[in-house]
């Protein structure tokens, strides 16, 4: 019996102490044990763009506006607002009730200090920060934005975990260093003191918390209404474990279950498997700072014999397909920016002659090719297997690294030559809602060595980019998006390789539950 099957018929949790479920019954008190993807290492949502930490935020912070699910923003601090004179005037009064966890009261100061730090590492903040001619409190529950042109994305781009409000005192950190102390103003606190880093993260009810009396809690939107009084994260990297502490009842939910672990889950009657709504793009990405992939007829042949079928299937497995997704370009599939514009490129007849013709105008001289393979990342190591075979069928010198995943970060970031220390092909994927627009999708940046890891340039992306911040309305922002995936599939900053839709597992009874984010202040207990 291997370690795996040992665990799951077991039920040995190692290192999960029983909880007191019952003391929290008596008290009247409800308590969530979760196991999240990954350790939360960093806990200032301005300061990273991991997905733990914004999950983090959505629970201790508030923000100014949410998204409802069809992800338009709706508001959420705000009570009143107003835009004047051409849309250039905006003024934005918060609604009452809010207060920190501190006690104090959120004021516009506390609004204007937050604004202006998004503004100087987040991406659509720095955009937003440009625009803005002044930022002044009209009382201290009102501010007013005046801009230099109109910016239609201005509500949406306040909605993210990214702009959250902090008081003033903390938002005035220097932006190159994470604040540490989370005082927000959201429906939990972070309760510092009980923060085992690797361990376990707590949080418990802000009994002050005001939730809006209007709308309908959807994604971040709506009443944030807290029926669950205690947040335990169970940190439990091995993921044999987790389910083992999910079906003993040692945990409620886990965030991220492996398609090994789907067979024995689905017929355990006291769990229910969660799709979320939207999935991850993994992808290939190049290093266009180097030979060979710095030619972009070596990135087009590679493009020409791709097939997302085959890397969907080695990281996934054919038995539920259901879970992942082929045909995907550069827009999550089903939401309003998708498009099949210049896709058939990826979906058409796989070509391995016009590789080959490529391979050779490019003047491919017989190099190593470092690929980069993170062994403990099971989709991506999945591709990097399947890449290193499509390589080797085309006459490429493949130079498998492999390594695990803390490694890889560190190598992928290197710029230096392939060899002496840096990389030729990598594998990662975006996550969530890095696939919904062009706002946080780091992987169409053409901004050269001020790029994502492979550092492409293209200026036309990034003026399509810059466009569609301005666009009017949801048509010109469609076409503009359509515009971009034409720019990819023919300057192939990287390929699409299909879209992976993570599994989430809860135990029954509970019920509520939003997978965005995730978020727990909508959940309850039967």
């Amino acid at each position: 019996m291997d370690r795996r099957t040992f665990i799951l018929s077991s039920g040995a949790a190692a290192g999960l102490a029983q909880l007191p479920t019952s003391s929290f019954a008596q008290t009247g008190k409800t308590l969530l044990r979760w196991v999240p993807e990954n350790d939360l290492a960093l806990l200032d949502p301005m300061f990273t763009t991991a997905t733990i930490t914004a999950c983090h935020a959505l629970q201790v912070f508030d923000t100014l506006y949410g998204l409802d699910n069809n992800y338009q923003p709706q508001p959420q601090m705000v009570g009143q607002q107003s835009v004047e004179n051409n849309d250039l005037i905006w003024k934005i009064t918060l609604r009452d009730g809010l207060k920190f966890h501190d006690g104090s009261p959120v004021l516009s100061k506390d609004i204007i200090a937050s604004i202006k730090r998004f503004g100087k590492r987040n991406p659509l903040g720095q955009t937003l920060i440009e625009l803005i001619q002044e930022i002044k409190a009209v009382s201290d529950n009102t501010i007013q934005i005046t801009l230099s042109k109109p910016f239609p994305l201005l509500m949406y781009s306040l909605s993210g975990s990214s702009a959250s409000i902090m008081p003033e005192r903390l938002a005035n950190t220097p932006d190159n260093i994470p604040v540490k102390e989370m005082i927000g103003s959201g429906p939990y606190r972070f309760i510092a003191e009980k923060w085992v880093s690797g361990s376990q993260v707590i949080y418990e009810k802000f009994n002050e918390y005001v939730p809006r009396k209007d709308g309908v809690a959807r994604n971040t939107a709506g009443p944030k209404i807290a029926h669950v009084t205690d947040i335990k994260w169970h940190v439990i990297n091995d993921r044999a474990t987790a389910v083992a502490a999910l079906q003993n009842n040692e945990v409620d939910g886990i965030e991220a279950v492996d398609n090994d672990f789907l067979p024995i889950l689905r017929k355990d009657k006291a769990i229910t498997l969660i799709k979320s709504d939207l999935p991850s793009i993994a992808i290939m990405r190049f290093n266009h700072l180097h030979p060979p992939f710095d030619n972009i007829l070596m990135r087009r042949a590679i493009l020409a014999v791709v097939n997302q079928t085959e890397y969907m299937t080695a990281a996934n497995g054919s038995e539920f397909p259901e879970y992942w997704h082929d045909k995907v370009g550069v827009w999550a599939p089903g939401t309003p920016m998708a498009t099949t514009a210049s896709l058939d490129k990826l979906t058409g007849k796989r070509d391995f002659a016009l590789a080959r013709s490529l391979i050779k105008q490019a003047g491919y001289n017989g190099q190593a090719i470092v690929l980069l393979d993170p062994v403990d990342s099971p989709t991506h190591h999945a591709s990097a297997l399947v890449t290193a075979d499509l390589f080797k069928k085309l006459e490429l010198k493949v130079d498998l690294r492999s390594m695990d995943w803390g490694s890889y970060l560190q190598r992928r970031n290197s710029q230096e030559p392939p060899a002496s220390g840096g990389w030729n092909v990598g594998f990662t994927a975006m996550t969530g809602t890095s696939n919904l627009d062009p706002t946080s999708n780091l992987g169409i940046r053409g901004t050269g060595k001020q790029a994502w890891f492979g550092w492409p340039t293209n200026p036309t992306i990034e003026k399509l980019r810059t466009d569609w911040f301005y666009a009017a309305t949801p048509e010109q922002r469609k076409a503009l998006c359509q515009e971009i995936q034409v720019q990819v599939f023919d300057q192939v900053p990287y390929i699409p390789l299909g879209a992976i839709y993570k599994l989430m597992a809860l135990r029954k009874g509970w019920i509520d539950f939003q997978e965005q984010g995730p978020v727990f202040y909508t959940m309850r207990k039967t």
